[in-house]
């Protein structure tokens, strides 16, 4: 696999702040790759050192094999889509995504053909007239995608940006973007603070926490495999179980879709509430002082508020981890 993006032993500290500390990391060609963490976690410093706006206090990035540290933003063969879109009012569209061709030098033709190209690409023919306060927020979030690949980068850098948008609309883009990666075969490096998104559209997951990555893998890897306390418990809502609840000595991860009701052989508890979240109803338990969570169809029948009930889980679906922190 070539290696579109590569980090080894790479820190961005900000006086005594450590944004990124010793981050190794590589990114395959091709890839749908999201970089997932809290507010602060070093993400999206990540991306502004890939996109060159920021410099690594220590350690080495490569871009296609080439050393990037020092070259500034407009010499790697990257671009980037932002959360705000970063659109020119005063332009048309068509002017707005042929704005970087108009810095390059390309002739004016050329480069309304390119920019006319890429609004078809996003499904925005015939847009090229209108001016961004015309438009819709998916409609602009398109726009911004339309200027970033018109250049053609080898690497596309999305900094949260469905974070503006609605539910429905932001799910939309979701599928519309995931599909447009396929259908390109560019890098895709996408940060987001929503597990909801790393986990529908990324091929790998990067998890961060204080500047670290905690973990890398598949969704499916992350969500049902979760190396750390801190993975599970931010990647969906898992019960994080401590070793004298598990037996095994050691802390694990066990899902509220996993846990059912049974009839006799299992553990006891006492429900204590629950939440309908519309094609689920989550409740909450009480497992002997442990307090467990569990997931339901809403048209399943449910025990009253208050109820001793059992419950169990299949051996696989607990998931013992390495680290306890």
């Amino acid at each position: 696999m070539t290696i579109a993006v590569s980090f080894t032993a790479v820190s961005r500290h900000f006086g005594s702040v450590k944004a990124v500390d010793r981050v190794d990391l590589e990114i395959g060609e091709g890839e749908f790759f999201a970089m997932l963490g809290p507010s602060g976690s070093g993400k999206t410093t990540c991306l502004r050192l890939i996109a060159g706006f920021e410099q690594p206090t220590a350690g080495h990035i490569e871009i296609f094999g080439e050393t990037v540290e020092g070259v500034p933003p407009y010499r790697r063969n990257v671009n980037t889509v932002f959360q705000d879109y970063a659109l020119f009012p005063h332009l048309t569209i068509v002017d707005n995504v042929a704005y970087g061709l108009m810095v390059r030098g390309i002739a004016k033709a050329e480069r309304y053909r390119m920019a006319e190209e890429a609004l078809a690409l996003v499904e925005l023919p015939g847009f090229g007239n209108r001016r961004p306060s015309q438009l819709s927020g998916g409609q602009r979030q398109r726009v911004a995608l339309a200027r970033a690949l018109v250049n053609k980068p080898k690497v596309l850098l999305l900094d949260e940006p469905l974070g503006a948008l609605d539910l429905k609309l932001r799910e939309q883009m979701q599928e519309e973007i995931k599909s447009l990666q396929k259908a390109l075969g560019i890098t895709f490096v996408f940060v987001t603070h929503d597990q909801g998104e790393a986990l529908s559209m990324a091929d790998r997951i990067a998890v961060f926490n204080q500047g670290r990555i905690m973990q890398v893998g598949s969704p499916e890897e992350i969500y049902r495999q979760p190396s750390s306390r801190f993975v599970a418990d931010f990647v969906g809502a898992s019960n994080v179980l401590p070793p004298d609840f598990t037996g095994a000595g050691r802390w694990a991860s066990l899902r509220p879709e996993a846990i059912r009701f049974t009839k006799s052989g299992g553990r006891p508890a006492r429900v204590v509430s629950h939440s309908f979240l519309g094609g689920q109803t989550r409740v909450a338990l009480d497992a002997g002082g442990q307090r467990l969570h569990m997931l339901l169809p809403s048209a399943d029948s449910r025990p009253d508020d208050g109820s001793d009930v059992q419950i169990a889980w299949s051996d696989g679906d607990l998931h013992l981890m390495d680290d306890g922190k």
